[in-house]
Parts: C-alpha cells; sequence; structure tokens
C-alpha cells in the first residue's frame, strides 16, 4: 500500500507513483490505438451483468491505485464499443486521433479553465485562432463572424436556438414559429423543447424522395403561418442528415430566409466538416449564407469527445445574448478583444476544447483532413457500385456524404415486405451478437434498413466486404 494514500485527505501520489501511473496509462492508450482493428468493436452486455461488475458501495477506506488500474483496463475500457473501430458502421462513429487524446490530457492534467480571458489567455486565444481557421473554411465574414466551441451538437444547436430567439423575438416568442425537416436530427427538437416552444409553434416539412426538405411545401407552410398572425422567426436546414447524409436546398433555403427576414440556422453536425472535399463542397453549396452554424468537430474532424462547434455571421449575436456581469467577475472583464467565451454561450466553466483542434491541425495539417474526408465520400461510392454489382444487397438510398442505406433482398427470391423488414433487423442482430462490427437498422420509406456511416479514414473496403459476407452467410442461414 502507498505510504501517500495514508494522508488521504491529500488526495496525491508522490513523483514516482505518478510517472509510474502515467507511463501505465499512455501505455495502454498507445496499445488500444495500435491494436484496436484486431479487437470486437461491439460491447455486448446486459445490465445484471454490468451490475454484477460494478454496482457497489462507495468504498469508505483506500484501494492500491495499481489494482484500480487494473480493473478498469481489464473490466471497464471493453465493455465499451470501440467507436473508431474500422468496423464501427453505425450512428456515427468517432475516429478520434492520437494527438488530439493527448492534447486533452494535457489539458485535463494542467486542469484549464477555458471560461475567461484572465483565468487563462492561451487558451482563450487558441479558441479564437482555431474559430477564425473555420471561419475562413465555411467562408463566415471574417471580422464580424465568430463562434464558440460546446459539447457537442446538441449544445451547438441549443446555443444557436436561443440566439436566434434573441434576435428575432426579443423577449415575446408566444407567436414565433420554426420550421425544420422530418429529417432534422432530434437535439433540435429537444432543444426547442428546453427553450419553452409549444408543440404548436413547430413546423415539420416533408422531404421529397431524397429526403430533402420539400421548398415548395415550406413555403405554403409560412405563407399559411403569416395569414394566421403568427411569426415565422427561424429555418433549420440540415447539412447531412444522420439518416441518410441528405443535405438539404440550402440556397433556396438562403434565398427564403432573406425575402421573408427569417434567422436562417444550418445543422452540419454531422457533414458540415465535407465543405473540405471538393465533392462535399458542391453538396454544401450556400452554407456559407447561414447565420448560424453547427459543426462537430468530434464527428468528421477527427477529434475526440466532446468538442461540437457553433459559427455565426456576428460575433456580437453571442455576446449580446448570453453576457451577464456578476459582480464577483467585474475585475477580470479586460477589454473587448480579450474574449471571455463564458460570455458566448451557456457554460461558464469550460473545459480546454481548442488545444486538441489546435494540437492536431498544427500536427498533420489541414491537407490531410482534406484527404482523410475526401476518401470517405469516396469509399462510400465504392461500397454503392460493389452492392449495385450484387445479385443480394438493393441500395434503398445512394451514397451520399460517406452515408449509404440498403437492405438484403435477393433478386432470385421473392419476400414480402414485412419478411425483408424481419430478415433484415434479424441480419442486425446476429452481426451485434457476434461482436464482429457495429451495424444496426434505420427506418426509410417505411423498409428496415442496414445503415453504414463510413468516416473512419482507416475503414477499407475489404473491412466492408468482410462484414458484407457475414450479412449474407446470417441471412442464408437463416432461410435454411
Amino acid at each position: 500500500m502507498s505510504k501517500n494514500l495514508n494522508n488521504t485527505h491529500k488526495l496525491q501520489l508522490n513523483k514516482e507513483e505518478m510517472k509510474n501511473y502515467g507511463y501505465q496509462v499512455i501505455d495502454s492508450i498507445v496499445d488500444h490505438f495500435d491494436t484496436e482493428h484486431l479487437k470486437k468493436p461491439v460491447a455486448y452486455a446486459s445490465r445484471e451483468e454490468m451490475d454484477t461488475l460494478f454496482n457497489i458501495e462507495a468504498p469508505e477506506k483506500e484501494t492500491n491505485f495499481q489494482d484500480v488500474l487494473d480493473f478498469v483496463v481489464k473490466e471497464v475500457l471493453p465493455n465499451s464499443n470501440i467507436v473508431s473501430h474500422p468496423k464501427s458502421y453505425s450512428f456515427v462513429p468517432g475516429p478520434s486521433n492520437y494527438v488530439s487524446v493527448m492534447a486533452d490530457t494535457l489539458a485535463t492534467g494542467f486542469n484549464v479553465f477555458s471560461g475567461g480571458w484572465a483565468a487563462s489567455p492561451a487558451a482563450a486565444e487558441l479558441e479564437i485562432v482555431t474559430m477564425n481557421w473555420l471561419l475562413k473554411l465555411f467562408k463566415f465574414p471574417k471580422k464580424k463572424g465568430g463562434g464558440i466551441f460546446t459539447s457537442g451538437g446538441s449544445m451547438a444547436n441549443l446555443t444557436a436556438l436561443v440566439t436566434a430567439r434573441r434576435q428575432r423575438c426579443g423577449d415575446d416568442f408566444s407567436k414565433a414559429i420554426i420550421y425544420m425537416s422530418d429529417q432534422a436530427h432530434s437535439s433540435n427538437i429537444k432543444a426547442i423543447r428546453v427553450l419553452g416552444f409549444k408543440k404548436e409553434q413547430v413546423r415539420i416539412i416533408p422531404t421529397d424522395i431524397a429526403f430533402k426538405m420539400a421548398i415548395n411545401k415550406l413555403k405554403n407552410a409560412i405563407a399559411k403561418d403569416r395569414l394566421k398572425g403568427l411569426q415565422p422567426f427561424c429555418i433549420i436546414a440540415s447539412a447531412g442528415t444522420t439518416n441518410t447524409g441528405s443535405v438539404d436546398p440550402l440556397d433556396e433555403i438562403a434565398a427564403i430566409c432573406k425575402t421573408e427576414k427569417l434567422w436562417f440556422h444550418v445543422d452540419g453536425a454531422y457533414g458540415g466538416a465535407a465543405v473540405l472535399s471538393k465533392k462535399g463542397k458542391l453538396l454544401l453549396k450556400g452554407i456559407e449564407k447561414a447565420d448560424s452554424l453547427t459543426i462537430d468537430p468530434h464527428k468528421w474532424l477527427f477529434q475526440p469527445y466532446e468538442m461540437g462547434c457553433l459559427l455565426v455571421r456576428n460575433h456580437k449575436w453571442l455576446s449580446k445574448t448570453f453576457s451577464e456581469k456578476p459582480e464577483y467577475l467585474r475585475d477580470i472583464e479586460g477589454n473587448t478583444s480579450e474574449i471571455n467565451f463564458y460570455d458566448h454561450g451557456i457554460q461558464l466553466t469550460r473545459r480546454f476544447r481548442a488545444l486538441k483542434f489546435y494540437m492536431s491541425m498544427k500536427t498533420f495539417g489541414l491537407e490531410a483532413f482534406k484527404t482523410a474526408i475526401s476518401y470517405s465520400i469516396d469509399l462510400t461510392e465504392n461500397v454503392e457500385a460493389y452492392l449495385r454489382k450484387s445479385s443480394n444487397w438493393e441500395v434503398i438510398s445512394p451514397a451520399t456524404l460517406a452515408v449509404i442505406n440498403f437492405r438484403y433482398n435477393p433478386i432470385e427470391m421473392a419476400f414480402s415486405e414485412k419478411k425483408l423488414d424481419v430478415l433484415n433487423q434479424h441480419i442486425s442482430q446476429k452481426i451485434l451478437e457476434s461482436r464482429e462490427a457495429l451495424l444496426v437498422t434505420t427506418i426509410l420509406q417505411n423498409q428496415i434498413v442496414l445503415r453504414m456511416c463510413l468516416i473512419n479514414p482507416r475503414t477499407t473496403l475489404n473491412d466492408i466486404k468482410d462484414t458484407l459476407a457475414l450479412c449474407e452467410s446470417i441471412a442464408k442461414n437463416s432461410m435454411s
């Protein structure tokens, strides 16, 4: 037992113990990065099994730190999905990078407070610098534009809608109406509910055959609300829906917002980063016209959790919405160029998120990020071509921003729609139980389909072919 641990009120290890502990932690992380492709990507366990492993009362006495670390490495980490695994295809994978992981370690180890300039000028400055990088990438105004790093897209969307409401509605939003498509991310609905809007103040606009917001139906909805004496104030467009990767017609929506004097928010949490690729840039035409834009660096900019981001055309919108001046902060306000990011968003206490983005971008260079994103888009198009050449697979939603939806439907056999739904759900379930790949279903056009999101630059076409072969084997066994 460590002598230091007997003096528990200091919560310290000695220098040698810290070094030894740290080396073991780093060794575990390095080994994980080096061997994750050899592991099973899926953690499959019941609540009962987890309770058996972990559910104990808080210990009154100390435990040897080595024993605690060994237990975590052996039992906790293996019971989590490996979202950066090459065969993690579902939801939105989290293909992190080692440099950013180490940056997060530094930021956490030094316990940097990234709320205000006085607490850490360097942290605030790096957030300004990296925010300017993103403003330039998305062609937002260089001098007036601004933004803030958040925990993720959900908080970025919430921050955007708070700002939009303040700028367009003031204190009275009882007649305010928000528009979004039936493919918009659920975080937007959650944000609207948190803000106190009623269900009747939200218009869900149907999508067309390509899962994009139907412009004529949007125009009709706005016109009807005007005639009713209501106050249309915000349109939420999707730049890469989670289900299909579809991008709403941003240019057309921007024009409507300009004519109708509405706030134009683009939720690009998933697909926004594709602007770094040539193909993505074409699909995202008009994104630069948004009043506010959500992106998630912990998705397609390869950062570890948590890191979302909100960009706005005018940084003053944020400070006018969120700035408060309590007495205990009056001595650290600084001048107007020294940004206190707690004045630009909801959080006062903020971790140093900018460091990982800064260090990884400096280390690998922007070109590497562009290449990685382009690779994912091309890979998904290659997967679509492979599926279309097979007699077993049917493409339901084509490759769009590295998302593709398909189902097992062999042409030599006639299945009812109900039977196909059951079969494809069965394939997904058996794949998960095998732990060989993370592949789950979604529902499109009232059909249960398999969905792949392929933003991991370490995923190969052979990885996908292996998974599809396993799916086919499962399907054939189920029918025999």
